[in-house]
């Protein structure tokens, strides 16, 4: 095993981070979640890593998105973290894709990854609906990231099925969809905060890229969410996965 891996293999095992290093991780949207998401899954010791978004830093990402800094303002979200995984991992097979995924690529991402596990970082309903539906389809695991926006309480972020996640307006959307398409919401899991969200702080948008609106953030609770959902998918590949 790699040197730097030192310290994870006296927590885990050998056997455990060999899981890991055969394991195949996809993270959809690199934002505030995403970003902070992707770096926990690569230091871990994930062998190979799809990270995808489309989007390029603005001024307006640097209070909450890890690769957000002066220096990458303009620059793809994907490509930077891209880098940064790298420079951290050498050795990692990873898939960089530059775009914003339309809900009727989905499918063709899926049957031509084919990752172990999936991350929806996304912050908008459509797109989140037909990963959802698609990883459900093809029987991958998946963990969808809802709602950072207006909460400020980290106790009350967690990890559950997503039948169970509650006042959550994005969750609320989801699951109403979901049923609405007669599918079961069995088997996907969701990082939820149970705190109502500030509704004070709500901005409309101009519906771009399925977006219609979005609520005020904070630094550290969107990496939370994605600290919340990395820890799952590790406890998962590392313990549940068949080697």
């Amino acid at each position: 095993m790699e040197k730097w891996l030192e310290r994870t293999e006296l927590l885990l095992n050998e056997k455990k981070l060999l899981r890991l290093k055969k394991s195949h991780v996809l993270i959809v949207g690199l934002g505030g979640v995403g970003s902070f998401a992707g770096e926990f899954i690569a230091r871990a010791g994930v062998g190979k890593m799809t990270i995808i978004d489309g989007d390029v830093f603005d001024t307006t990402n640097k209070n909450r998105q890890l690769t957000a800094l002066d220096s990458t303002i303009g620059i793809n979200k994907a490509k930077v973290l891209g880098a940064r995984i790298k420079d951290i991992n050498p050795l990692i097979e990873l898939n960089i894709l530059e775009e914003f995924v339309q809900p009727e690529r989905v499918w063709a991402l899926m049957e031509e990854f084919k990752p172990d596990y999936v991350m929806d970082c996304i912050d908008s309903v459509t797109p989140k609906l037909e990963w959802i539906k698609v990883c459900k389809r093809k029987k991958i695991k998946i963990i969808s990231h809802l709602g950072a926006g207006g909460k400020i309480d980290p106790s009350k972020v967690q990890v559950a099925k997503l039948e169970h996640a509650h006042n959550c307006k994005l969750g609320a959307h989801i699951k109403k969809r979901l049923r609405g398409e007669n599918i079961t919401l069995k088997g996907v899991k969701a990082v939820f905060s149970s705190e109502i969200q500030d509704k004070s702080s709500l901005k409309m948008t101009n519906g771009l890229n399925f977006k219609k609106s979005f609520y005020g953030t904070i630094s550290y609770m969107p990496a939370l969410f994605g600290l919340m959902g990395a820890a799952e998918v590790i406890r998962y590949l590392t313990d549940e996965m068949e080697t």
